[in-house]
């Protein structure tokens, strides 16, 4: 499976982006996927995870305001982000995680949230 992840860039607070995330190769193997965020001297953490049959879940910190969706044919996986903050900013990497237990990474895309 290989990721490309999109979307990120620089946004003043309040502000919406959605990052894209296209999934090549063996995606028939995919059991879930997800997004995740680092900040420099920080664990990836989870921010949402969507799963073959539909069902999401986020950290409490974007519930309400991020929304995870997989498009029909489970090519490309989104994360809608509205009202940005501050404390959003950091790289977001998205994840698949395959029926044999293998996870694979896209490469980072960087949310910026400044005034």
């Amino acid at each position: 499976v290989q990721l490309q992840a999109s979307g990120g860039g620089l946004v003043q607070p309040g502000g919406s982006l959605r990052l894209s995330c296209a999934a090549s190769g063996s995606i028939f193997s995919i059991l879930f996927m997800g997004w995740y965020c680092q900040v420099p001297g920080k664990q990836r953490e989870l921010v949402a995870t969507i799963a073959s049959g539909g069902s999401t879940n986020y950290a409490d910190s974007v519930k309400g305001r991020f929304t995870i969706s997989r498009d029909n044919a489970g090519n490309t996986m989104y994360l809608q982000m509205n009202s940005l903050k501050p404390e959003d900013t950091a790289a977001y990497y998205c994840l698949a995680r395959t029926n044999r237990g293998r996870n694979f990474w896209g490469q980072g895309t960087l949310v910026t949230v400044s005034s």
